[in-house]
């Protein structure tokens, strides 16, 4: 057998494979990559924080249509710790007064 029939083979499928990944590529930093076309709905749910308590369990803070809850996830079960709080605190607020804090 011809070596050189098979060396221009293993070359020509390394150099198509290539190309194909080069195209991917671009295509994906132009802005092909699984973008959605049409208008854009405002996304009603978001993760706002998350904070791992241990290696199993987390507290995850979400926000769903403006209104806040605190889950307790991971473990044996997932739980609510607290639903319906408001949005994000405003920072106008005062800072407490140590006498406050004391009672």
């Amino acid at each position: 057998m011809d070596w050189d029939i098979y060396l221009r083979t293993v070359f020509a499928l390394i150099a198509v494979l290539g190309l194909i990944g080069a195209t991917a590529w671009v295509a994906k930093r132009i802005g092909f990559g699984g973008v959605a076309i049409g208008p854009r709905r405002k996304r009603r749910l978001a993760v706002v924080e998350s904070v791992p308590l241990d290696g199993r369990r987390r507290l995850v803070l979400v926000r769903r249509d403006e209104v806040e809850h605190l889950l307790l996830i991971g473990g044996g079960a997932d739980i609510v710790v607290e639903r319906g709080t408001g949005g994000t605190p405003r920072l106008d607020q005062p800072e407490p007064v140590k006498e406050d804090l004391e009672r």
